[in-house]
């Protein structure tokens, strides 16, 4: 199962031109292998402007940004430059992980109780919910330190394919229907998503000019015009006085934002999380993201198992979380290496037995002091409401580099406020902060701090060489949704395209584990026996991955039918 790429040395000088937005229609494929490089997204306008740029000369950072961009277009529900995101990298050419932290950030008028005693759907419509984007911050720091192209290069794609517009498919119309309420209480968001009042029907051409010409004077003045310019102090603008529909009595709150936040942002480097599981390295997003973390602890819990079935996945993921809620935020002092210490793991091991553990799982203690089965302390914290989108691409490029790159504004739609002439709608990630009271959280808010996420995008090695990239949307459920994926792929032996077609189950330290209906056919009654409790829920994640062959094959797989279906696609069938 596990086969390595050699990467080919190159030196070359890369251009990037836009293609045309609506050529001639084309099926989303769900798999694709070939040479030269690949790309998975939700999206085959996105992918589409990935090839492109790989087919150019550029490498898998300048495509990622390129399709990325483009997502802000065509998936503008997911992502967009208001919002952030995170990237883990692989440079073939020093053989090293990098990562890149492009979460957004709270003002520094917001404390501890900006959110206390708000109802979450209040919270997420409404400027208080806007953090200060770093998906902009991301991109420039990502191109200026392993791109080859230039910001404004990187942009002509989008421009393209906001100018020219995308067909409108069943998963934008519904998002847009289930949106439309909120929308028309935005005089802004009602003129851009609901033209004629309604969400724009299936086949039709959706266009979002002011979003080509925001794309296009970025890329002239640069990362500034956000940061410390006049599209900043629009943003601002907005969210101190978001432009709310006369005679609407949805109650939406004014936000606390300064320019001064925008000119203090900046995207981060941060080292990697890493684990051993069997024989591989599995790299992932350190702190603020919980991903690295968690899905590492729950990869050496199996690890430290006789054996492994859908009990023990879904217990380690019981018990990994457990330990998030306790230990995993934006703070300091966070125990990470002994989170994901073969000790910590074996003492939580221990705890799975033949039947689900009792709810709540109580977290653990990653002290360093570990003796045979450890005595769970303390109390578990209850999963946080997060929006169930998000987006997640990989690519690949012809010299060996990687790319898994998670960018998200949070809830389907943001917080729903479009920036009046700029076509972006603004995020809502200061919801996934904890809303309290809850005193010892590591994720209550705070003035500067960046709210624990749940994006896991994630290299695997083999040798110290990459052989699988994968990711998800989905909230808390991209843990369980890659972890899964993982033990699909590792441990029960199914090739890439079966591990991400395969019905899910997530367990979350919840009472019930919510799963696809598939799997609740499949598997619910010999899970029943061991003492697991299930609930519904009818789609679990949108994944997008790849995985080396060998022999310079690179197979590229994204879902098969949920969100739509994603598109992969490769720089080449033949060599």
């Amino acid at each position: 199962m596990r086969r390595v790429i050699v990467p080919a040395a190159a030196v070359f000088v890369s251009l990037v031109s836009a293609p045309p937005a609506l050529a001639e229609p084309q099926p989303k494929v769900p798999v694709a292998e070939g040479y030269g490089g690949a790309v998975a997204t939700v999206d085959l306008d996105a992918s589409k402007a990935a090839i492109g740029v790989l087919k150019k000369g550029g490498n898998a950072m300048d495509a990622a940004v390129a399709a990325g961009a483009v997502l802000g277009v065509t998936e503008p529900y997911s992502s967009g430059l208001a919002g952030g995101g995170f990237m883990v990298y692989y440079d073939a050419r020093q053989r090293k992980v990098y990562t890149i932290d492009g979460r957004e950030t709270a003002p520094q008028a917001m404390t501890s109780t900006s959110l206390e005693g708000i109802p979450f759907e209040e919270g997420v419509t409404s400027g208080l919910s806007a953090g200060v984007p770093g998906t902009v911050a991301n991109w420039d720091l990502a191109l200026r330190r392993f791109g080859t192209i230039s910001l404004k290069q990187a942009l002509r794609p989008a421009i393209e394919v906001a100018s020219q517009g995308f067909v409108v498919d069943q998963t934008f119309h519904d998002q847009t229907a289930a949106n439309a309420a909120r929308f028309k209480d935005i005089t802004s968001t009602a003129k851009l998503y609901l033209p004629n009042g309604a969400p724009p029907p299936v086949g039709s051409t959706f266009r979002n000019p002011e979003l080509a010409d925001t794309y296009r004077e970025l890329g002239e003045r640069g990362p500034s015009w956000l940061y410390d310019g006049q599209l900043g102090k629009e943003i601002v603008a907005t969210v101190k006085q978001p432009p709310v529909t006369p005679g609407s009595t949805r109650n939406v709150r004014p936000g606390l934002m300064e320019l001064s936040d925008l000119r203090a942002y900046r995207a981060l480097m941060r080292e990697p999380t890493k684990v051993s599981y069997n024989g591989l390295d599995v790299y992932g997003m350190a702190p603020p993201s919980s991903g690295g973390s968690t899905v590492g602890e729950a990869l050496n819990i199996l690890e430290a198992r006789p054996r492994v079935g859908l009990h023990e996945y879904l217990e380690a993921s019981r018990l990994s979380f457990a330990d998030r809620g306790k230990y995993v935020g934006d703070i300091p002092g966070v125990p990470l290496k002994e989170l994901l210490s073969d000790g910590f793991a074996k003492e939580r091991s221990c705890l799975i037995g033949d039947t689900a553990i009792a709810h709540p799982a109580a977290p653990g203690e990653p002290d360093g002091s570990y003796r045979g089965c450890g005595r769970p302390s303390g109390t578990a914290t209850p999963i946080a409401d997060e929006g169930p989108e998000t987006t997640h691409l990989v690519v690949a490029d012809r010299w060996g580099n990687v790319i898994a790159y998670n960018l998200t504004i949070e809830s389907t739609g943001g917080n729903g406020i479009v920036v009046p002439g700029r076509g972006v709608l603004l995020n809502n990630e200061l919801t996934d902060f904890t809303f309290g009271p809850a005193p010892g959280d590591p994720n209550l808010p705070a003035p500067g701090k960046r709210p624990r996420s749940s994006m896991a995008p994630t290299l695997v090695f083999d040798d110290g060489r990459p052989v699988l990239a994968a990711g998800s949307p989905g909230g808390s459920t991209i843990i369980t949704t890659v972890l899964q994926i993982l033990v699909n792929r590792y441990e029960f032996g199914m090739d890439l395209p079966d591990a991400l077609a395969a019905p899910r189950a997530t367990q979350r330290n919840t009472a019930q584990t919510q799963s696809e209906q598939a799997f609740l056919d499949r598997y619910r009654a010999e899970l029943e026996a061991k003492g697991h409790s299930f609930a519904l829920n009818p789609e679990i994640g949108a994944a997008t991955a790849l995985e080396f062959l060998g022999r310079g094959i690179i197979q590229a797989v994204a879902e098969p039918t949920r969100r739509g279906g994603g598109s992969a696609m490769v720089v080449s069938t033949s060599r």
